[in-house]
């Protein structure tokens, strides 16, 4: 194989450059996951894509090919978000806030002026990037001072050398690894890393997700409770509120879910490499409508944690209709039918 030369390979780069389109059909997902990690808003990231492609296009005239195209756009978005996040405050869920789980007949409390951690849709990033991409990953980056968060995204996600990291910080190499050094250990002392991932659903997860389904179509509290690991946990931004262990969990949803037999209807999806479903909630003539999309977390043939996210903007990121029809029954949509 002819080995290309430093002039090749910057002509190739420049040839990279000038159809821009193409350029970010290329890049878009994967630097919508890379600005979804360190903003942990899938809002927010879009955004700071369309940033960072904004700037790669205004500097394009100057690029000098001393890197990839790839990297240079990483260096553009880590500084991108970096700016973004000044002065904000971390992305947290419920159970992060420092307070104690509460019981199912608890009075909910609401605070919409928090800026909770989000969900992502799998569909939006790359396969091969979804095993960092999990909520309690992103979760726990959300606890790390936003360079740190990039030193170890930048280390440890894409894999960077020391240099590079520094190079693209305008720091050195020593405070890169001291900084890395920092984030693990607040990373492992909530034991997750960005390796702690599962492998694809088996047969008997499958069957557990259709029961799962069935159960809330059915409001079959005492089938939800024993779908749920001796120490699960349920949050629910933006309320306040968290449950652990099912029988605080069905109580919950027994006495605080507004929907009764057949009201509540589930649509399959992905997020964050994870199973993941759009609950709606019958009203009425209307049909219908979006309610809460849940993020679950397995352990073996159970669930362990359940992300219940309110806002309902969430639907159309993810692809969901906006309404489902009066007369819509489960069979509609057979159990186990991902919606993209």
């Amino acid at each position: 194989m002819t080995e290309w030369t430093a002039t090749q390979v910057t002509e190739r780069q420049t040839t990279e450059l000038d159809d821009f389109q193409a350029l970010t059909e290329r890049y878009q997902r994967e630097l919508l996951a890379h600005c979804y990690r360190m903003s942990g808003s899938v809002h927010e990231a879009e955004d700071l894509v369309q940033e960072t492609f904004l700037r790669a296009w205004k500097a394009s005239a100057d690029f000098q090919g001393r890197s990839s195209v790839r990297t240079w756009l990483y260096r553009i978005a880590t500084n991108v978000c970096l700016t973004n996040l000044e002065g904000r405050p971390r992305r947290p869920l419920p159970a992060a806030l420092g307070t104690a789980d509460q019981m199912g007949g608890d009075a909910l409390e609401q605070d919409h002026d928090v800026a909770w951690l989000q969900p992502v849709p799998d569909a939006a990033v790359l396969v091969t990037e979804r095993d960092s991409i999990r909520l309690a990953f992103v979760a726990a980056l959300q606890h790390l001072p936003a360079r740190q968060r990039a030193v170890l995204i930048l280390r440890d996600v894409l894999r960077w050398s020391a240099a590079e990291v520094a190079d693209a910080l305008d720091t050195t190499t020593a405070a890169v690894n001291s900084a890395l050094q920092r984030a693990h250990a607040q990373v492992k002392s909530r034991g997750l890393t960005e390796d702690s991932v599962h492998e694809d659903l088996t047969p008997a997860q499958h069957q557990l997700l259709d029961r799962y389904v069935d159960a809330f179509w059915r409001k079959d509290i005492d089938t939800i409770v024993t779908l749920l690991t001796s120490e699960a946990v349920w949050e629910m931004p933006p309320f306040l509120n968290w449950y652990v262990g099912p029988e605080s969990i069905g109580s919950l949803i027994a006495r605080n879910c507004p929907g009764g037999l057949n009201d509540m209807p589930m649509l399959r999806t992905s997020a964050n490499g994870q199973p993941a479903f759009g609950l709606y909630m019958r009203t009425g003539e209307l049909g219908f409508v979006p309610f809460q999309l849940q993020v679950l977390e397995l352990e073996d043939d159970r669930v362990r944690h359940v992300r219940a996210f309110f806002d309902v903007s969430l639907f159309a990121k993810f692809g969901l209709p906006d309404r489902l029809p009066a007369d819509y029954r489960p069979r509609d949509h057979p159990l186990g039918v991902v919606v993209r």
